[in-house]
């Protein structure tokens, strides 16, 4: 009589529950790292477009009136909602405000992304004085 080498139905059922167990755990990891990676990216280009509404600010030498504007911008193909307030600071002078961003994915805003604040000085009141160089009188050289 020839004894069969192989294995049992037990055995293959128990083998096939350890690969669905361990191909489901692999499957919702991997879900999760996707899931990480689109947040990361969103909230990286949220930072852009706070960050270049700021620098967009200083390259205008705007200087903005206090208060809180709701609006809009549009970068990498998406519309990127936000509010910018305006706000006094300690400055005597009140040549100085302070700016606070807040990025939002949808126009309700009600997920925040990015937040920045900054600082803006009033662009008529940083016109430096340029000084003359000085004369050694006899190499002609400045010093």
């Amino acid at each position: 009589m020839n004894k069969l080498k192989g294995f049992t139905l037990i055995e293959v059922m128990v083998a096939l529950t350890i690969i669905a167990i361990a191909l489901a755990s692999l499957i919702k990891a991997s879900g999760g790292h996707t899931n990480s990676a689109a947040y990361l990216k969103s909230k990286t280009l949220a930072h852009y477009v706070a960050m270049n509404e700021v620098t967009q600010l200083q390259v205008d030498k705007a200087w903005p009136d206090l208060g809180t504007i709701r609006k809009s911008t549009e970068m990498a193909g998406v519309e990127w909602f936000w509010t910018r307030e305006i706000k006094k600071t300690g400055d005597v002078t009140g040549n100085i405000r302070g700016l606070k961003f807040t990025i939002f994915l949808d126009e309700e805003r009600t997920r925040n992304l990015a937040q920045i604040q900054a600082f803006i000085s009033n662009p008529t009141q940083n016109i430096l004085p340029v000084a003359a160089p000085v004369n050694s009188g006899a190499s002609g050289a400045t010093q």
